[in-house]
């Protein structure tokens, strides 16, 4: 199988209510333009050991249909606003992938189990600037089902993912990202508590 895809996602994830509006983006540095949103229709199986190997090492496993990444996915433990994922394409049928698997084993060697699913109706929206795509905002309606213990959660959240003409400097992001948080809050949004669809689907 061919390498991974290697992305480190840099986001901020806000919570908002199901009738919030849709933030104004025209005091956000650096950013001319925003598309026409994007619908996709994502559906998402997460999986970890008995015990919660992965999720104990800060890393999640997932198997994702729809969207321009669908594939298997590992994310690895967060760095500050950042996080690694290595992505592989979908394969034939639901089994893991084999590189997948031998990556996992440094985890846990215990057997891999479904622990939940997320289905996520978004809408995706590019900011761009001069020099190209500076951010991905979408908005994002949930629905998170835990797999092992049952129960269902629903909500609504945004995230905005820096693009690759996103400034790389420490004060620049963080310039970007303060000017992001005034539009949400102008709005009645906030930031998540949450760190990720997965806990919030378990719960956490």
């Amino acid at each position: 199988m061919s390498e991974p895809s290697r992305t480190v996602e840099v986001e901020r994830k806000y919570d908002v209510d199901g009738d919030t509006p849709l933030p104004a983006w025209d005091a956000i540095p650096g950013v001319d333009a925003v598309t026409q949103g994007e619908a996709r229709a994502l559906d998402a199986r997460y999986f970890d050991s008995a015990a919660g190997d992965l999720a104990r090492n800060g890393v999640a496993l997932r198997r994702r249909t729809g969207g321009p990444d669908e594939g298997w996915h590992v994310k690895g433990p967060r760095n500050r606003d950042g996080r690694l994922e290595l992505g592989w394409p979908l394969g034939e049928g639901d089994e893991m992938p084999a590189a997948v698997a031998e990556l996992v084993a440094g985890w846990t060697t215990d057997p891999i189990l479904p622990l939940a699913r997320i289905e996520n109706a978004r809408t995706a929206y590019l900011l761009t600037g001069p020099d190209g795509v500076v951010a991905e905002f979408v908005d994002d309606h949930v629905r998170g089902t835990d797999l092992r213990r049952g129960g269902q959660r629903e909500w609504r959240e945004w995230e905005m993912e820096l693009g690759p003409a996103a400034p790389a400097d420490d004060a620049g992001r963080e310039a970007f990202f303060a000017a992001v948080e005034r539009a949400v809050l102008a709005v009645g949004g906030q930031a998540s508590p949450s760190g990720s669809k997965l806990a919030r689907a378990l719960g956490f």
